[in-house]
């Protein structure tokens, strides 16, 4: 029978049983030979994806500015007959449009290894048994289950014996969840909010209600800081490159030089000065990155937010299962009227049901079973927990075939069924004692065959911290990163856990803070600012305590693993899906953890910051080296009247570089202790003086070689062009850290060897005269000594520069700090 996509206006006029019959199905699910074969027909569950050949991709970095710029040099060096620059100049650009296609594929392929591993589930039933499967791989006719905090991964119907309320609010606007019945449809991309369902898959991929929409929807959103930094730096330097060589042109036309070559050598110059790898370099430095902070057990679905991550200074986290081990632990009984503690115990286990989920039940049950046999106890009824009674009871057959009842539950509702207005004072002084400690507590009762309930006692249960986390949360407040711990339990068990973990004891209940209108907003900010946590807290205060926190300047991350925490992991600049967390949660999230804890968070940060710390370094090298070379050359141009290096020489600095800067992806660095941003007046000024103290040591060197070396013009250039090359390379090392150069963390060996290899095939380039002029080996060591010599003075104005710097910034922060105490003492 020939399956046809079923619309979804189609699907509503039919019956559950007509929509079975016309995808040919049964409740019983596709066998996999069926399932392959639609799979093949209708394709995968999933929108398309515009794919482009290898070939095509590479063709594409022959296209464009920066391409065309280098193809024109290629021309006009064709032209002139300079058939050595045209050799070279079209290696440049095969090489550039390779190292460009690898960077490519490197990081998609990194990055699609990585959204592999979040790929969504579905439950689905095949072959007669439910199977966890790719959602991609789902056809029409499917049978899945659905249940809360899924993402409904299909168009389908509902079937019998559940009911789901759906979230469709990015698909319909609806704001409200939609309660759905047997017979509804349900669209791909909505969230089960609550409820649990079996449903029969109708339409897939982009025959969905979502698919046919998509092409009419465009999202917009604003560039990250990452993207505003690669367009500041780039912007930067292609002013300032093509406002030099508009000034190299003309100054040459004015003084007669041969048009063709002066225009081939603008070209060149231009082409060597723009960072045109520098969105590529960043990009890979993220993505290899990424790929180490898969083997934490942290997933990164967005490469930008690497450096929100670096950035962040507050991480609001989850208490149960982040911060505490999510496994309740059977504290000391408190036992009434001189019952034993064993009796308490044995008469709440027999109260709990043995295969029962519940972590209450098992956590008494493994308590229990630890200190005596309950074999000999045969349970013959049993009342479940429901939220009216709030308590379980069991009838129960002892060892001596007697009948008992036992039951447990709230203390307060324990002393209730044992009418005792006495006790029900004990024990309310009992639980609030027990609650300031933070434990939860269970009442237990037992009542005799024909006889009153008693109160046999209280047990303790609590939610011990994880091992790792008191010594974790050091790690983070020693990192600059604030703590602030968010949890929907009572506020006594919530300043107890913080106690326990070394967090601050102000812990506020949630609803307060947002409900007292009385100051204002910026008594909010200010409450929410000073609080070490937050007790008894609904999804939408998470979110709120995002929004009132980025509000004050902050960058911060939030966990989450539940549907309703997605709209704070969105809205988070760092949302993080903890161990365990839904579809929904984790297609919010920007990192999400596959191990439990928060150790793998502070690990992940670290990795972060010193990515960070590459791409500023490479931001760093590249401004010094465009100033560098281009002011050099235009100056030596306007005071000399000649070339300080040829065409081909331009385009040998160029190849050798990049091959030393591609390493800066895997190099070593320090780990800031606090963190980090994007400082563009840092950034720039720094590379100012590194770019402006090259221009003068080149110059020196310049007027060395031409005032008492004794060297025409040929050798004037190859000692101009190893020298560019060997300072090149060395300021890299300079640049590479905010420290001293022979301060550790020392170079990682890839850089060491590229730049070693680079430097010698420079050396030998021109001591041997390849392409270029020879030039003696004692000119060549002279280089290489003035080289270092300058490499230490470079060190030296860096590490200047930045105390400069840093000696501002704190005399700026102390004045607004000043200042804002002075406006909220006016106020």
């Amino acid at each position: 029978m020939a399956i046809e996509a079923i619309s979804g206006e189609k699907s509503q006029e039919m019956s559950l049983e007509q929509l079975f019959e016309a995808l040919d199905a049964k409740p019983q699910g596709l066998g996999s030979d069926e399932a392959q074969k639609r799979l093949d027909r209708f394709g995968p569950n999933a929108l398309s994806e515009e794919s482009k050949s290898a070939l095509k991709v590479l063709a594409g970095f022959f296209w464009g500015p920066i391409p065309w710029m280098i193809e024109v040099a290629a021309l006009l060096s064709s032209l002139v007959g300079h058939w050595a620059d045209f050799g070279v100049i079209v290696v440049l650009l095969v090489f550039n449009a390779l190292i460009g296609f690898y960077q490519e594929h490197k990081a998609e392929s990194a990055l699609t290894a990585l959204k592999g591993q979040l790929a969504l589930m579905a439950k689905c039933l095949r072959d007669g048994s439910w199977q966890e499967i790719p959602a991609r791989n789902l056809v029409p006719g499917d049978v899945v289950h659905l249940k809360l905090g899924d993402i409904i991964p299909a168009d389908v119907k509902l079937m019998q014996g559940g009911f789901l309320s759906v979230d469709q609010a990015a698909l319909t606007g609806e704001s409200l969840p939609v309660a759905k019945k047997a017979g509804d449809e349900a669209y791909s991309g909505s969230v089960a909010k609550k409820g649990e369902v079996s449903a029969l898959v109708y339409a897939t991929g982009e025959n969905t209600f979502f698919g046919r929409t998509a092409h009419l929807v465009e999202t917009a959103s604003a560039p990250s800081h990452f993207q505003k930094a690669v367009l500041t730096i780039g912007n930067y330097l292609i002013y300032l490159t093509l406002a030099l060589v508009v000034l190299l042109v003309l100054v040459g036309l004015e003084r007669s030089l041969p048009i063709m070559d002066l225009l081939q050598f603008g070209l060149i110059l231009t082409v060597a000065a723009i960072p045109v790898a520098m969105p590529a370099v960043l990009s890979v430095t993220m993505a290899v990155g990424a790929l180490s902070l898969s083997k934490m057990k942290a997933i990164v679905s967005r490469l930008e937010s690497i450096e929100e991550m670096a950035g962040m200074d507050v991480l609001c986290s989850d208490k149960t299962g982040t911060l505490t081990k999510n496994q309740l632990t059977l504290g000391s009984p408190l036992a009434f009227d001189k019952n034993p503690a064993e009796a308490v115990i044995l008469a709440a286990a027999l109260a709990s049901q043995k295969d029962d989920p519940d972590p209450i039940d098992q956590a008494v049950r493994q308590g229990a079973e630890e200190k005596q046999d309950l074999s000999p106890f045969r349970v013959l009824e049993f009342i479940p927990f429901d939220p009216v009674s709030k308590r379980t009871e069991a009838l129960v057959q002892g060892p001596d075939q007697e009948k008992f009842r036992v039951s447990k539950g709230a203390p307060q509702v324990m002393a209730e069924l044992c009418r005792d207005r006495d006790l029900a004072r004990k024990i309310s002084d009992q639980v609030e004692e027990l609650a300031a400690k933070g434990y939860r507590t269970l009442g237990v009762a037992r009542q005799e065959e024909n006889a009153a309930w008693s109160f046999l006692g209280i047990l303790p249960l609590f939610d011990p911290p994880r091992d790792d986390a008191k010594e974790t949360i050091e790690q983070a407040l020693s990192h600059g990163i604030k703590v602030k711990m968010i949890t929907g339990d009572h506020g006594a068990i919530a300043r107890e856990t913080a106690r326990q973990l070394g967090l601050g004891m102000n812990i506020k209940p949630a609803e307060q803070v947002f409900s007292a209108v009385t100051g204002g907003l910026s008594d909010i900010v200010s409450q929410v600012e000073e609080a070490d946590g937050f007790a008894q807290v609904f999804p939408e205060h998470k979110y709120n305590i995002v929004k009132t926190l980025q509000s004050n300047g902050h960058l911060v991350a939030m966990t989450g693993d539940g549907v309703n925490d997605a709209p704070a992991l969105k809205q988070a600049d760092v949302g993080i899906a903890v161990s365990g967390a839904t579809d929904a949660a984790r297609a919010a999230a920007d990192l999400v953890l596959t191990a439990p804890g928060l150790k793998v968070i502070v690990r992940a940060v670290e990795e972060a910051r010193r990515i960070f710390e590459r791409m500023n370094s490479y931001a760093i090298y590249r401004i010094t080296e465009t100033i560098r070379i281009m002011i050099f050359v235009v100056l030596a141009m306007l005071i000399y009247n000649f070339y300080p290096i040829t065409a081909i020489m331009i385009i040998l600095l160029a190849l050798l570089n990049d091959i030393p800067i591609m390493t800066i992806a895997t190099d070593n660095t320090r780990l800031p202790a606090g963190p980090v941003r994007w400082e563009m007046k840092r950034v720039l000024t720094v590379a100012s003086v590194l770019g402006g103290i090259g221009v003068v040591e080149t110059f020196g060197l310049l007027m060395l070689a031409k005032n008492w070396l004794g060297l025409d013009l040929a050798q004037i250039q190859s000692f101009i062009f190893l020298k560019l090359a060997v300072a090149g390379h060395l300021t890299l090392f300079v640049a590479r850290t905010p420290d001293s150069m022979w301060k550790g963390p020392y170079p990682a060996s890839p850089m060491i060897y590229s730049a070693l290899v680079t430097k010698l095939l420079a050396t030998l380039v021109v001591g041997m005269g390849w392409f270029v002029a020879p030039i003696s080996w004692a000119n060549i060591a002279l280089i290489w000594v003035y080289c270092l010599v300058w490499m230490q003075i470079e060190d030296w104005a860096k590490l200047s520069v930045l105390r400069h710097l840093d000696g501002l910034r704190k005399k700026t922060h102390a004045f607004s700090r000043r200042l804002g105490r002075v406006l909220v003492h006016r106020g």
